[in-house]
């Protein structure tokens, strides 16, 4: 039996050498030994490339300042382990983790002697996850984000009353596939019954996927662009203004404090699954916690700005290109440099190529992951002109020296952004 967090996170952390193990066999497994919890969990379920977090923080952010007590479920951690199990931003206090873990690892261990084998890290957590706001604390609202593609991820166990999805993009390819279509295809595995689907993919072929999917499930999908929309408004000195259109009403002007174009995309999102839920949920979600919950929406690690550097977790080729935008629409008049350092398994040419078209001065680095890539081979896969590898990063970091016309972006995982928030 565990008696302290340390031991719980301990258990979980020892099952990363499996792997990521698609399917929902060991899932469906362990819901029906706890007496299924996930059939209690009132779910809103979030997939896509890029953008997951920041639209949870956006629509937790709304319902938490109507007053709703809303869970999360979100992936990877910045600062604490603790935080990717939470309930109004706060994580899952220890007594409950250690309870929740306490009923699943007698399971996890019986699965073991079975052709399923054993749980991977993210069904652990998962497990624990759904148990926590099924059986534990349930909350009037569960935000949960997809681990890695939708139709055989972990969180794919629920059964949402909402599904999100808020883009497509290349990514973990080696397990959704080679082309957008594929990858697509995957995501839409999150569509369930008479659940609508609300996104912000606006390729003709891949919007085609979802709403043959969502014809044989009988719901509804709502496209940005099509049946919601936003108007960009321009920066402010403080983030971005923008208004929006969905079938029930119209906001003139909202503003965010999350700085990005693409930011503007999420929390469009997050305006439409409200308003979704206010007419046919009857949450009780008046103007002003929708324009309060936005501006103060934040997510750690998403263009973070700590003085002159910039922390981003752009861990694709699609982030780097938000990131990219948003320093040109915000600091035009910089000089970038960026230390730069991600996963293998990550289009790693085509993230750097983005960065390569840029003026920026490159640094490569490496970190401890398992998953991490040498900083030699990001070198090599560069063709700037002003570009060199950094091996000891938390002192490149603490002795740069910036001018007052230039900034340090560091990006490239979320998983170097978490050791690198250490270091401040």
């Amino acid at each position: 039996m565990f008696q302290t967090s340390e031991e719980v996170i301990n258990w979980i952390n020892r099952q990363l050498n499996q792997g990521i193990k698609p399917g929902l066999e060991r899932m469906q497994r362990l819901m029906e030994k706890l007496d299924h919890p996930e059939r209690t969990v009132r779910a809103i379920h979030i997939g896509g490339t890029n953008g997951k977090g920041s639209t949870v923080s956006f629509l937790r952010s709304i319902l938490q300042t109507a007053g709703y007590e809303v869970g999360t479920y979100t992936s990877p951690y910045i600062e604490s382990f603790l935080e990717r199990i939470s309930i109004n931003g706060q994580p899952i206090p220890e007594a409950d983790l250690i309870k929740a873990a306490n009923a699943i690892k007698p399971l996890a261990d019986e699965l073991a002697q079975t052709e399923l084998g054993y749980p991977s890290e993210f069904e652990l957590l998962t497990a624990i996850a759904i148990y926590y706001f099924g059986k534990l604390h349930k909350v009037d609202i569960t935000i949960i984000e997809v681990g890695l593609g939708g139709r055989k991820d972990a969180t794919n166990i629920i059964h949402p009353f909402l599904s999100i999805i808020t883009n497509i993009g290349y990514d973990h390819m080696n397990i959704l596939g080679n082309t957008l279509t594929e990858i697509a295809k995957e995501k839409a595995g999150i569509i369930k019954n008479g659940a609508p689907v609300i996104t912000a993919v606006t390729d003709p072929e891949l919007l085609h996927i979802f709403e043959d999917t969502a014809k044989v499930k009988r719901t509804t999908v709502y496209q940005l662009g099509r049946e919601f929309t936003y108007k960009d408004l321009g920066t402010t000195e403080t983030g971005e203004q923008f208004s929006v259109k969905t079938p029930y009403q119209t906001y003139t002007e909202l503003s965010i404090s999350m700085l990005g174009k693409h930011q503007i995309e999420n929390a469009t999102l997050a305006v439409m699954a409200a308003e979704y839920l206010k007419q046919f949920y009857a949450l009780y979600i008046e103007n002003e916690h929708l324009q309060t919950g936005l501006q103060t929406a934040f997510w750690p690690g998403r263009f973070e700005i700590r003085g002159q550097v910039i922390l981003d977790g752009a861990h694709n080729r699609e982030g780097i290109e938000s990131l990219v935008a948003t320093l040109q629409r915000h600091f035009s008049d910089k000089k970038i440099h960026v230390l730069f350092s991600a996963l293998r398994d990550k289009p790693l040419k085509k993230m750097i190529h983005v960065l390569d078209e840029q003026n920026y001065h490159l640094y490569f680095t490496e970190f401890d992951h398992h998953r991490a890539t040498k900083a030699e081979n990001l070198y090599d896969l560069s063709n700037a002109s002003q570009k060199e590898i950094v091996l000891d990063w938390p002192k490149f970091i603490k002795e740069k020296q910036l001018q007052a016309d230039e900034l340090l972006v560091i990006c490239g995982s979320l998983y170097f952004i978490k050791e690198v928030k250490k270091v401040f």
